[in-house]
């Protein structure tokens, strides 16, 4: 079952927080989408986060898992954005509250790329998570900040969309066309930049996120991310520090059937 590993995690605030000026128009993330020739619109569904009342674009991705059977995932189709804003040089240390950071501290920034957070903030595990190894309370389906119903994204999931059916050219595939992609998987991942050694690096360049593992050379400060450029084929997998901000998706938890 879907688990957020976080004590009285439900009474969690998770206010929105907005500030922006009374002229701004709320960015329209179908821009983002999939591309006619390969995903239809009608390929998209959306749910709306009760908690903050976002709604959301999500696909189900058919493809091959590590075992080289046909899988599918059904995950959001744009990232993450809950939580009340925070400066991006501060650490999400209240652990009473989901915190998030936007692009130079700007929410118009998380409306457009979704909101970037540390691996602990992520994880809804204490804040110490991030200096300390926790792997304890890592859960099978864990569900983080993601909405009820959702769990967070993990290198399988992530496997799965890198071998989409409709996979032709690897991680440019997973790209929104905006961000230097084909999106033929419908994933449609966007540069939201990241906050990386307390610095904000690369919006509309670059993409990283986290996964639920912790590192391996340094499981008490690392954790697993991956990350790609808006051009070419980079992408890769590694460990970095959990203290770093980066993107969320989520994942719809499988019902268990008897």
């Amino acid at each position: 079952s879907s688990s957020s590993a976080k004590s009285s995690s439900s009474a969690k605030s998770s206010s929105s927080s907005v500030s922006s000026s009374s002229g701004y128009v709320p960015y329209d993330h179908k821009a983002d989408l999939g591309d006619a020739i390969r995903i239809k619109s009608s390929d998209y569904k959306t749910f709306v986060d009760e908690r903050n009342g976002r709604s959301y674009y999500y696909i189900t991705i058919n493809g091959k898992n590590k075992k080289g059977e046909a899988a599918s995932v059904t995950v959001m189709a744009e990232n993450l954005n809950v939580g009340k804003m925070i400066f991006y040089d501060d650490d999400q240390a209240n652990d009473s509250k989901i915190e998030r950071f936007c692009y130079d501290d700007d929410t118009t920034n998380c409306d457009r790329y979704g909101a970037l957070y540390q691996w602990a903030e992520m994880m809804q595990l204490p804040s110490r998570c991030n200096t300390e190894s926790c792997a304890d309370q890592i859960q099978p389906n864990h569900r983080g900040i993601c909405p009820d119903g959702w769990r967070l994204l993990t290198q399988d999931d992530f496997y799965i969309v890198m071998h989409a059916d409709n996979n032709e050219h690897g991680i440019e595939d997973v790209r929104a066309r905006r961000f230097g992609g084909y999106n033929y998987t419908g994933y449609s991942l966007v540069g939201a930049g990241y906050v990386w050694n307390r610095q904000l690096k690369n919006i509309g360049e670059a993409a990283g996120w986290f996964y639920t593992d912790e590192g391996v050379d340094a499981p008490a400060e690392g954790a697993f991310v991956s990350s790609t450029a808006k051009i070419g084929e980079i992408f890769s997998t590694y460990e970095t520090k959990k203290t770093n901000g980066l993107s969320v998706r989520c994942v719809m938890v499988e019902k268990q059937t008897e």
